[in-house]
């Protein structure tokens, strides 16, 4: 497992299992008095709170870091059962329900920073502040991810088993989606990052969550939703990510300015600057947090 310095595990239950949690609880932190700032990963295979690893510690001293592994994913429970859009809401609810003592600022990444909108249109009362890298449903302002040519692949029974367990839950798979889709350059992919994917994507039936995620059964038309936000709002995007680019960004924010207060547009970076430029990202943040107040 791939934890920073005196952060460790805790878990939670949720209506659909246990969340696994990551915060710190040992030297040099001592977050027990400090305000809470939760980071919520992505989806794909592999995906899990490592994502924001490189990210979270640097907040530790000022803030209790929250990091949970999402239900399905990473140490977290894995159901043999396809996955819907509203088990996330349900789930992400639950756990800010259960562990925060009201509203309290999120960090959250690519389709679950989606997923963290409709959340917060559902409870705003849970939220102070969002600061979301890449926010998107993969189906938005009327295009359809699940016609896309690898989705209708993955949706082959039986065929999709074979999928994840040869080309996604294996080194190879995983260094290649990184490099192909994630990164916007390879040379920042560094081997902890494959092994710490390579561990999550291996979990007893991570399949599952996966393939709901490839398949499309997750996605949805955010701008659908973005006019009914009311919680401050910062989105950070990588000029080259791969699947929505910033164009579908600013599309979004212009939904909504009175709630989006600022689109911050990274060049040569992909769909998760948290890995490929932690410092930038953090640096991010720290200016949000204080815009959003």
């Amino acid at each position: 497992m791939f934890l920073p310095p005196g952060f460790g595990q805790h878990s939670l239950i949720t209506s659909l299992g246990k969340m696994v949690y990551y915060t710190a609880d040992a030297p040099p932190w001592d977050g027990s008095e400090l305000p809470m700032l939760v980071f919520f990963h992505g989806f794909g295979g592999g995906s899990s709170a490592y994502e924001w690893s490189k990210v979270y510690p640097a907040f530790a001293a000022e803030y209790r870091v929250l990091a949970p592994d999402l239900i399905g994913w990473g140490r977290s429970e894995h159901l043999e059962r396809g996955y819907q859009v509203e088990d996330y809401i349900t789930t992400i609810i639950e756990f800010l329900e259960q562990i925060c003592d009201g509203a309290v600022p999120v960090v959250a990444s690519s389709l679950t920073a989606a997923i963290v909108i409709r959340a917060a249109i559902q409870r705003p009362e849970l939220f102070q502040s969002l600061i979301l890298t890449t926010p998107a449903g993969l189906s938005d302002f009327g295009s359809d991810y699940t016609r896309t040519f690898f989705a209708q692949l993955v949706s082959t029974p039986v065929l999709d088993r074979v999928l994840y367990s040869t080309g996604i839950a294996v080194s190879w798979g995983i260094r290649n989606f990184l490099e192909k889709r994630q990164f916007a350059r390879p040379e920042r992919i560094f081997p902890e990052i494959v092994e710490a994917y390579l561990e999550s994507a291996q979990q007893p039936n991570a399949e599952y969550s996966a393939l709901s995620f490839v398949r499309g059964d997750l996605s949805f038309d955010l701008s659908l939703y973005m006019p009914q936000l009311t919680v401050p709002t910062a989105m950070i995007w990588g000029k080259r990510s791969q699947f929505t680019g910033p164009d579908i960004g600013k599309r979004l924010a212009d939904l909504n300015p009175q709630a989006v207060r600022a689109l911050q547009v990274l060049d040569d970076v992909g769909l998760t600057p948290q890995l490929e430029l932690p410092a930038v990202t953090i640096a991010l943040i720290r200016r949000f947090l204080k815009l959003l107040k």
